[in-house]
């Protein structure tokens, strides 16, 4: 096994959470990549832009390196949560492509900067607003993360595909019949417990 470094354990595992987040939107047309699957109004292409927004900021303003990518969900008067969801005018590429433009500049701050350096989170509040690189990249991958596990389930409700990407599913071996035959089980366990 090869050592790695700090920088390079962070830059994986947050690799991986944007790859996935990526991963559940191939194959699915506009309407489902933008409809909202739960009673919050949560959707595949919101996390994406979301994510988009969450990485410019932590790993970019707050360490006085601005990307200039206008994010005008963001902006003071802003509509409260513009940035969970995709407008009609707003496409499927222009986000990704902001999210990938994101990840660069979120992957170059990290190369150019110590881990300990310190930011300042503007919309934390005042005399708690520090930062360590170190933590902001820890929080930006959790987050990250977090959405690719809301993904992972709005895309099993979609379509039943499942995983980290289309060729590393992370479940057990099972056609149809096995996972209803499973689910059928665990369904009448909660219902003997709830007797």
């Amino acid at each position: 096994m090869t050592a790695s470094t700090p920088k390079a354990d962070l830059r994986l595992y947050l690799q991986s959470a944007r790859d996935a987040l990526l991963w559940k939107l191939d194959g699915l047309g506009e309407y489902d990549i933008r409809r909202p699957l739960t009673p919050t109004g949560t959707n595949l292409l919101g996390l994406v832009k979301h994510a988009a927004g969450v990485e410019l900021g932590y790993l970019g303003d707050v360490f006085g390196r601005p990307s200039g990518e206008p994010l005008p969900w963001l902006d003071d008067g802003a509509e409260t949560n513009a940035d969970m969801w995709a407008t009609a005018e707003e496409s499927r590429a222009d986000i990704v492509d902001l999210y990938r433009r994101a990840w660069a500049h979120a992957d170059a701050t990290v190369d150019a900067l110590p881990l300990d350096t310190v930011g300042r989170v503007p919309w934390w509040p005042e005399g708690k607003d520090e930062v360590t690189l170190h933590h902001a990249v820890v929080r930006v991958t959790a987050d990250t993360q977090r959405h690719a596990g809301h993904a992972d389930i709005l895309r099993e409700l979609l379509d039943g595909a499942v995983g980290v990407g289309r060729d590393n599913a992370g479940l057990p071996p099972g056609d149809a019949q096995w996972w209803e035959t499973y689910r059928g089980r665990l369904e009448a366990a909660a219902r003997a417990a709830e007797r």
